[in-house]
Parts: structure tokens; C-alpha cells; sequence
């Protein structure tokens, strides 16, 4: 597909409505990217340009998530929806946003001074398989400006995931798509596979590290790892770096070609992942946040070897939400603001998250030797990347 720059006018030819018109407009940025239905062609919309203001139908009102559009479903897409002609459609939101608003409410203890999600809630850790994306999403106060790699505030009109809350969104490039190609690209995978005919993969990876910690006498199931460290920038840094031509780097490879060799690669790795959350924690906390709780949700939220890595290295605890599909519940949420089952998005997500049963929150592990042991990991994270740069100026200079 060739990318082609449209007008407003052929903008409103291009998609049919399966609602009734409305002039609202998700305006978080100032481009649209859409896809015509009949050509199957990508459109780039620029509503920034000087024929807004004579395009009524494209640009007049900014619709906040869960805001009813029009009146609700036309008859044509209720019918093949199954649905009532007329039933709410409320203003969407992207998937990991949608998943926010499922998971962010759902605390473990509820705070009965706390007067606002920024004092209940520093931080969301997104766990998406089907994204295959690992992004903190951060709720601070109105007044900070600081930035991971882009902020957006919801106000009237609301342009953020929550009105009258920024949201300030970074992450890592890949996460569930790191593991995967970790996990198949190496010679032993095959017989892996052969072996996880009923439970899955990771379990039967997390089954064999358990049992190393007992054949090699590991003080703990971390210290396996001590000669093989992963910088995960596999498809460049995302954040807090922005550094597109980082390269993933693993240090301390062998010849063993075994299952047990490739469970401490994978190991090695979900750590490289978790230490990368800490860089994306340490820098904001350092900017003026307080970050200290995540929350998880998404594929990697159900790998219990992934969650406690994160706890321990990050040093943070982890709170698991009721419901696990949290992108579909925040989609519910929606819906029922927009039907105007509550009244607002936040009396919605109040009512409709909660935290799941036991175990409820994952901690970081007591032993002083464990946190010593990622503090000594994570320096040698950051020299990887440093090294890194260094090779890169060299050869730079070589091919000058």
C-alpha cells in the first residue's frame, strides 16, 4: 500500500458510518490514519490544514472515551451486528488504553485518604501478548509536564485515557515478541515443543529452572543467570533512551545446545525485560514521580516467573486485577458510559474494576542477597548499552 494524502471531502467518502453521523473527532493528533473500506488503500487525513474550519462534518467537537456518537448504531450495522438499531456507540479508545482503563482502579487496598488515582495509583505495567508491548502508563498531577516519550491531558474538551488526568506513555519495542524469538530460534526448541504437548512452553521452562535450582544448589532461581546477561533492544529502545538503532545484545553464550541451556537464556531474557522497566521506573521517579505499585494485565501477566522478576528488580510490588481480558473490560466500560449506565468514565471504572483473588499482589522478595544480585545485573545492563555506543562511534569513525 502507497500512503496518499486525501481531503477532507474524499476523507468523508471513504468510510461508511456505522453510526448515525456525529462531528466528533478523537483528536490526539492532529493526523488520521484510516483505511478506505473499498480500495484497501492507507489514507494519511492532515487536520491541521486551513480547510478544517469548512468541513463541518470532519472537525467541530473533540468526543472524550466512552462519549455516545450520535444516535448510536444505524439500522444496516445493527443488523449485521446482531444488535438493536440505535444501541450507544461510545467513542473508542486503542487497545492498550482500553486496557487501562480495565485495570486502573483495581487496587488491593483501597486508600480511604487517597483523593485521586495519582496518590491510589503511580503506575501501570502492560503486559500485552497481542501487541507484544511493555509500556508503564503513568497518572500524575495536571500541573507536571514531564515526558517519557509522548503526554496527552484530558480536559474539556478531553483528549487523554481518563479526563482531568495526564497521561504520560513509554515503553519498551518488544517484550512477547522478544521471548518468542528467543524461545524458537534456538536448536533445542523443537524437542521443547514436543515436550509441551499440555501445558505451555513457559511453564515447562519455568518446571526446568525450578529443578536447576535444586540440581546446582542455587542459592536462588534469579542466580542461575549470573554468566549470561540480555540488553532486550532487539527492535531499537522505545524508552527512556529513544534510541531506534539500539541493538539487543546477549553476553555469555556457549555451545550447550540443551533445554536447560535455553531456560537460562529465557530467564536471562524476561530479566533483561524487567531491568529495562526499572531503567523506564528510575527515570521517571528521578523527574519528580513516585512511582511504587504496577499493575498487570495482558498475556505475560499469567507467567508467575515473569511477574516475580519484575517485582524483585523493579522493587515494586504487583497487583493483579479480577479480570485477566482487562482490554475488554475497559471496552465494557465504555459502552456503559455511553449508554449512560454511570454517569462519568471514572464512576465506571470504580464500580466495574476490582483486584483478583489470592494470590492478589505479587511482593519483591525479602532476602537482602536477591536485591544485591539485580543491583549487580542491572549496572551491567546499563553498560551494555554504554559499550554499545562506544562500538557504534568506533566503527563510525572507521567508516568516516
Amino acid at each position: 500500500m502507497i500512503p496518499i494524502r486525501v481531503t477532507h471531502d474524499e476523507y468523508a467518502k471513504l468510510l461508511k458510518p456505522a453510526f448515525t453521523p456525529t462531528t466528533a473527532l478523537d483528536l490526539l493528533t492532529k493526523r488520521v490514519i484510516c483505511r478506505g473500506q473499498e480500495s484497501g488503500g492507507l489514507y494519511i487525513l492532515d487536520l491541521d490544514d486551513e480547510k478544517h474550519n469548512e468541513a463541518p462534518s470532519t472537525r467541530r467537537s473533540v468526543a472524550f472515551p466512552g462519549n455516545p456518537l450520535g444516535s448510536g448504531l444505524t439500522p444496516d450495522a445493527a443488523k449485521e451486528l446482531g444488535l438493536r438499531a440505535g444501541t450507544p456507540v461510545g467513542t473508542s479508545l486503542i487497545d492498550a488504553h482500553a486496557g487501562g482503563v480495565g485495570v486502573m482502579e483495581s487496587v488491593a487496598v483501597p486508600d480511604p485518604e487517597a483523593k485521586s488515582m495519582t496518590r491510589k495509583l503511580f503506575a501501570i505495567a502492560w503486559f500485552l501478548s497481542v501487541g507484544l508491548l511493555l509500556a508503564i502508563w503513568l497518572y500524575l498531577a495536571a500541573n507536571c509536564s514531564f515526558q517519557v516519550s509522548g503526554a496527552h491531558f484530558g480536559q474539556s474538551p478531553n483528549l487523554s485515557m481518563v479526563p482531568e488526568y495526564w497521561l504520560t506513555e513509554g515503553g519498551q519495542s518488544a517484550t512477547g515478541a522478544l521471548l518468542d524469538y528467543i524461545i524458537e530460534n534456538h536448536v533445542a526448541s523443537p524437542r521443547l515443543a514436543n515436550r509441551a504437548a499440555y501445558i505451555s512452553v513457559f511453564e515447562l521452562l519455568n518446571k526446568i529452572l525450578e529443578s536447576m535450582v535444586q540440581d546446582l544448589n542455587s542459592p536462588f532461581l534469579a542466580a542461575l543467570t549470573e554468566d549470561i546477561h540480555v540488553l532486550p533492544d532487539f527492535h531499537g529502545n522505545r524508552s527512556p533512551i529513544v534510541d531506534p538503532k539500539a541493538k539487543g545484545v546477549v553476553c555469555g553464550l556457549t555451545l550447550d545446545t540443551s533445554e536447560k541451556q535455553l531456560a537460562l537464556l529465557y530467564l536471562a531474557t524476561v530479566q533483561g525485560i524487567a531491568y529495562g522497566t526499572r531503567h523506564i521506573v528510575e527515570h521517571c521517579n528521578a523527574h519528580g514521580h513516585r512511582i511504587d505499585t504496577l499493575l498487570a494485565c495482558g498475556g505475560l501477566s499469567k507467567n508467575p516467573l515473569f511477574l516475580q522478576e519484575h517485582a524483585d528488580i523493579v522493587g515494586c510490588s504487583i497487583v493483579l486485577p479480577r479480570e485477566s481480558e482487562s482490554v475488554l473490560l475497559g471496552a465494557a466500560i465504555l459502552g456503559a458510559v455511553a449508554s449512560k449506565k454511570y454517569s462519568s468514565l471514572s464512576d465506571a471504572m470504580k464500580a466495574l474494576n476490582a483486584a483478583g483473588q489470592a494470590p492478589l499482589v505479587i511482593h519483591p522478595a525479602k532476602d537482602p542477597k536477591v536485591k544485591k544480585y539485580h543491583d549487580a545485573k542491572y549496572r551491567i545492563f546499563r553498560e551494555l548499552y554504554e559499550q554499545q555506543l562506544s562500538h557504534r562511534s568506533i566503527m563510525a569513525q572507521a567508516l568516516a
